[in-house]
């Protein structure tokens, strides 16, 4: 797959996480709507992870001639998943809030601004 690709199918897994995110947010925690969503968003999560593990860096330095310091949020979100995953399963909500929340702000919402930064391919989409 080519970058332009690869970034379309990033985009395609991170939107729609970003809006079920900050709907969960508002929405009451433990129903079945919150737990199928919860599901949906941790396979978005997952995929866009990975996606931009694929990515190489094209700003800034990289690490192993691939990675960016962007990469380090797309381990995070790798990282924050199955910890968030299993806190719910095992009725730790403390624990499962926690992930939920350094998965969102770091994972789609400090990792979008970069993202959006002069330089990068988002910003050159948006702004010209």
């Amino acid at each position: 797959m080519t970058y332009t690709q690869l970034a379309y199918l990033h985009l395609a897994t991170v939107v729609p996480a970003f809006g079920i995110g900050a709907f969960q947010f508002f929405r009451r925690k433990g129903t079945p709507t919150h737990k199928l969503l919860g599901k949906i968003y941790m396979l978005l999560m997952l995929g866009t992870g990975l996606i931009t593990l694929v990515m190489p860096a094209e700003v800034g330095p990289r690490f192993l001639n691939h990675f960016g310091f962007i990469h380090a949020f797309s381990f995070l979100a790798l990282f924050n998943i199955p910890i968030a995953y299993l806190a719910a399963r095992r009725g730790n909500i403390k624990v499962h809030r926690a992930a939920m929340l350094g998965l969102y702000f770091g994972g789609i919402l400090i990792a979008g601004a970069f993202a959006f930064s002069p330089g990068r391919m988002l910003h050159a989409w948006l702004f010209g």
